[in-house]
């Protein structure tokens, strides 16, 4: 076991107890100093991330270290480092003991990590606890908020059941296989017992465990009350790093330990795509709630993911990488613009948004940007990101479930409509209503949008990215995804 592959680990846990501990050492430190130590911290973490770009090697057939593990050590510490920042203010205004906080917040990111790295089933449960268990406490963090408390109560009831769902899967898949080792696994299926009755209670059971941690239908129950009740931080944290986490541990799962026996689950996770972003976008029309729009906006989202687990080969996996690192950015953006309406009005309600185009206008036009990319349209990061996705779907025969994603998309873009409308065309315009946001937030969102603009623009380098951390669960293929316009390797399908 090579203990240094897992420094950065080490390093996120110890500066977890180190923010906790500065906090209980130093009662009257400001909360807005531990923001930032916790930011400063996080983003040290990651820029040690890159010394193991080049690395290819497993910790004791535990976790595996390579491309795919560095893709979602940047993605999730990046996240971390901009929540951490977004939950500045709003911690000092709303929230107690900042130290406690931020460091969930980092417990919770290194859990996000281990399941991306997972090579085994035992430790990816144990991983996928470590975020779970945070969240529980995060999402009631505000104790004397009603909703907080509702919402963490229904968030640790049905993820207790789904945490049973998913050990008694990997019961049945270790009966079957005599292994929890993803390659052995693999292997095990590959040599007939993937289509046993037991294989295929495995994978139902699995699906349905890691189906609440992404919010996919019908594992959804508590995810809009969990989104409503949580402080808004800890909301945009649900919505980006627990959901990308769980994607994380499906497709290296699915992608390697399961994909011998693809021809058992694909017609599984096809119907649970389809069943997923159509309520999700429906149920969406009728919020009047940002946060509950915005949660049923995310498991349209899911359903428009799981396409590229349906779909499991070297060029839907990257596509979904793909997708997945866009839909991050633009859900930074809007999640930033709606925490510092929020700090500057405690304005909730759609309606409350009315005329904001008036009373702060790059607020409301960043809020417009990250809605049409999540919607998918063109010159926004959704826009290549969605149609890469698609695409995969459709060259694996997925073609109708590609439909029901078009379909949906064009339903989302109502209902992100109703929200612009509100922007630009309703509410107060009167000068006294002027909504006055810090300077450092206006920044980051600001930093944040640019990015949406870039990858919308300019998607290469992000393609080329998703295609390298896709290519180690593919190893004995000779290439890997779509690319975009300028990318040199694996079949490329090029964009005009």
């Amino acid at each position: 076991m090579n203990y240094s592959l897992m420094i950065p680990e080490y390093a996120l846990v110890g500066l977890a107890f180190l923010i906790i501990g500065v906090e209980l050492w130093f009662p009257r430190v400001r909360k807005d100093i531990i923001a930032y130590l916790t930011a400063l911290g996080a983003a040290g973490v990651l820029a040690g991330c890159f010394a193991y770009a080049e690395t290819n090697e497993s910790f004791g057939e535990l976790l595996h270290v390579d491309h795919y593990s560095l893709f979602f050590r940047v993605l999730f510490l990046g996240a971390a480092v901009f929540i951490a920042l977004f939950s500045a203010q709003f911690v000092r205004k709303n929230l107690r003991n900042a130290g406690e906080y931020y460091g969930l917040l980092l417990l919770a990111t290194a859990g996000a990590i281990g399941m991306a790295m997972a090579t085994e089933l035992l430790t990816a449960y144990i991983s996928l606890e470590l975020l779970s268990f945070s969240l529980y406490v995060l999402i009631s963090f505000n104790k004397l908020d009603r909703r907080s408390n509702e919402g963490g109560l229904k968030y640790l009831l049905l993820g207790a059941f789904s945490s049973a769902m998913l050990l008694y899967g990997i019961s049945l898949i270790y009966g079957v296989t005599r292994t929890t080792n993803y390659d052995d696994i693999a292997t095990a299926l590959q040599a007939g017992g993937g289509g046993s009755l037991g294989a295929l209670m495995g994978f139902v059971l699995i699906l349905t465990g890691i189906g609440f941690k992404i919010s996919a239908v019908p594992f959804h129950m508590a995810t809009p009350d969990a989104y409503e009740g949580a402080p808004l931080p800890i909301t945009a944290f649900l919505s980006i790093t627990s959901k990308a986490a769980g994607f994380a541990l499906l497709l290296r799962l699915f992608g390697t330990a399961f994909l011998p026996a693809i021809d058992q689950w694909k017609w599984l996770v096809a119907i649970l795509a389809a069943a997923t972003m159509t309520l999700g976008n429906l149920v969406a029309i009728q919020q009047h709630n940002i946060k509950r729009l915005l949660a049923y906006s995310s498991i349209g989202q899911v359903g428009y993911l799981l396409i590229g687990i349906a779909a499991m080969s070297p060029d839907a996996a990257s596509a979904l990488l793909f997708h997945l690192a866009g839909y991050i950015i633009t859900n930074l953006v809007v999640f930033g613009v709606v925490i510092a309406i929020f700090n500057a009005t405690g304005e909730e309600e759609i309606a409350g948004y009315g005329g904001m185009a008036d009373r702060q206008p790059f607020l409301a036009l960043a809020l417009t940007i990250g809605l049409f990319s999540l919607a998918g349209m063109p010159l926004f990061a959704g826009f290549f990101t969605k149609f890469f996705l698609f695409q995969a779907g459709a060259r694996h025969d997925l073609l109708w479930l590609v439909g029901f994603g078009v379909v949906n998309s064009m339903i989302s873009l109502y209902y992100y409509l109703l929200v612009i409308k509100q922007l630009y065309l309703a509410g107060d315009k009167s000068p006294e209503a002027r909504v006055r946001v810090p300077y450092f937030l206006t920044a980051l969102v600001t930093v944040l949008t640019l990015g949406v603009f870039f990858v919308g623009i300019y998607p290469t380098p992000l393609a080329k990215g998703a295609d390298k951390a896709a290519a180690p669960l593919f190893p004995n293929e000779s290439g890997t995804a779509h690319t975009a316009p300028g990318a040199t390797h694996g079949p490329v399908t090029r964009v005009p």
